[in-house]
């Protein structure tokens, strides 16, 4: 009876079995011999990360020589120039934003199979869903906790112009779809859609009119972008010319957002230092909405220091903070910027490099982020409405609570990727809570601080989405490496148990029992 064939053993005879091992006069043992001396360990650390302690040095150099220069009574033209430098690097980015969200979106949806580009899209918006409902839940328990509207608030008349025109919630929502279609897409990329309400002498009352605004429509291109690149796998091989052009377009773009990242510690310190020296009557204003400030910032550093980041770590069992410190530089020019679209080429460069996330999911889920993932701005819109009750004494009962955390979150998806895109969505709350939309001018006030930290939350949530996605396409990945492998193992031991069975065997057995027979 032959033997079965130990498939360790036949690993050992070839030699495979050894390939784990370290090699003896190889590099691995001789850099066991020379352990890495303290000075080359700090230089290999900091230029690991140079970027993230420039990042850090510009927001530090910009508050002092913001606080230096608010001492000198300057211009307003002379404050502009102080901004000048981040000015720049806000052009920059957004110049990229187009190019980047397009190209990759198209190319990001032609190299995934559409069954999996589902799967992946729906576990994508089942988490920015959840985690922006815990965000405005957030909100809400924070403004109850801390009753920011409970104070005397002066009423700032300078920003009464800027309130948002009354909306009706259905007419909010069907801007929202009529953006996702753009008419024109040259258009969709400095313009979107939005109804306004305007006296018609023929109509002999108001009538609603589509108007084009400024601002880009990043929704629309979004939508276009996938649909476009999920054709382009369709034709198969007629469309791989276009795919290609497509990746290297991509490509191209990400190595111009190499180089504007080592302009992002500059831009982002004169940015900081224009700020803090535009600042007018800070006390003031402190004083009477620092604790809805206090509010927001709260609620926005429980949500990103401990909910993402408890969610991150529950799912993938990874250190959540080794995650967040490799966004870091991301992170400070969204604070910077107050843009979470601008900051998306950064935030794509790190989550790739310093993360470990692959292309195909960073350039598909982080565009998608950028425009639908708005925790933060759910948590402040939240924050703000329960605020504009507590100012106008208006007892919220659970009803409009709920209500509150609904619109929120759904009209968080609406807030463009701009700064100050929250206030607009903000109104529509307001809204359907029947409060006075005039009450804006305040949360405009101190808008320009709190939706720096809107926007890190929003640009946070995004990459720690693209951290679990990674997650579960190797999980995945695995399985079902592991199932080849056995499959192999199983085929493996079947072909070396196969001579037992075999007829010639048998034949051969029986004509032995014959000859004994015999």
């Amino acid at each position: 009876m032959a033997e079965k064939i130990n498939m360790e053993e036949v690993k050992t005879s070839n030699g495979e079995a050894h390939f784990d091992e370290p090699l003896v006069n190889g590099l691995n043992s001789h850099r066991k011999t020379e352990p890495e001396t303290l000075a080359q360990r700090v230089k290999r650390i900091v230029r690991a990360n140079l970027l993230v302690i420039l990042t850090v040095a510009g927001v530090i150099i910009g508050v002092f020589i913001g606080l230096g220069v608010r001492n000198v009574a300057l211009t307003r033209t002379q404050i502009i120039y102080v901004g000048f430098p981040g000015e720049l690097l806000i052009r920059l980015l957004k110049m990229i934003i187009i190019p980047l969200v397009v190209c990759s979106l198209v190319s990001g949806a032609a190299s995934i199979d559409p069954k999996a580009l589902g799967k992946l899209g729906g576990w994508a918006m089942l988490f920015f869903l959840v985690t922006t409902l815990i965000a405005s839940a957030i909100g809400v328990v924070m403004a109850f906790i801390i009753k920011p509207g409970e104070v005397t608030v002066t009423k700032l008349a300078s920003f009464d112009e800027e309130v948002p025109a009354h909306k009706e919630i259905i007419d909010s929502f069907l801007d929202l779809i009529r953006n996702i279609f753009p008419s024109n897409l040259v258009s969709a990329a400095f313009q979107s859609v939005s109804i306004e309400f305007m006296f018609s002498h023929s109509h002999g009352g108001v009538v609603p009119f589509g108007t084009d605004q400024d601002g880009m429509n990043i929704l629309g291109l979004v939508v276009f972008a996938i649909v476009f690149g999920v054709a382009l796998r369709k034709l198969g091989e007629e469309g791989e010319i276009l795919i290609k052009f497509f990746n290297s377009f991509n490509e191209a773009t990400m190595v111009l957002v190499s180089w504007i990242m080592w302009y992002a510690p500059l831009g982002i310190m004169f940015l900081v230092a224009g700020k803090i020296v535009e600042m007018e009557d800070v006390g003031s204003l402190f004083a009477s909405l620092g604790k809805y400030i206090a509010c927001c910032m709260i609620g926005h550093a429980i949500h990103g220091l401990l909910v993402l980041p408890g969610i991150y770590f529950i799912i993938t069992r990874k250190n959540p903070y080794t995650f967040l410190w490799g966004i870091f530089t991301a992170l400070a020019t969204a604070f910077g910027t107050s843009s979470s679209s601008a900051t998306l080429p950064l935030m794509m460069k790190c989550v790739e490099e310093k993360n470990g996330v692959s292309k195909q999911i960073s350039r598909f889920i982080l565009p998608i982020g950028a425009t639908v993932n708005m925790d933060g701005a759910a948590c402040f819109q939240c924050v703000a409405a329960v605020f504009i009750a507590q100012l106008n004494q208006v007892p919220l009962n659970f009803i409009q609570v709920i209500t509150i955390l609904v619109t929120a979150t759904a009209s968080s998806v609406g807030a463009a990727g701009i700064p100050a895109g929250g206030v607009l969505t903000l109104a529509i709350i307001l809204e359907a809570i029947g409060l006075p939309t005039s009450d804006i001018s305040l949360i405009l006030a101190v808008d320009w601080l709190v939706d720096r930290t809107c926007t890190v939350l929003n640009v946070e949530g995004d990459a720690f989405g693209a951290g679990l996605l990674q997650f579960f396409v190797d999980k995945s990945s695995k399985h079902v490496e592991d199932a080849e492998l056995s499959d192999i193992r199983l085929d493996g031991e079947m072909s070396a148990a196969a001579p037992e069975q075999s007829p010639l065997i048998e034949k051969r057995g029986l004509s032995d029992k014959t000859d004994t027979a015999m």
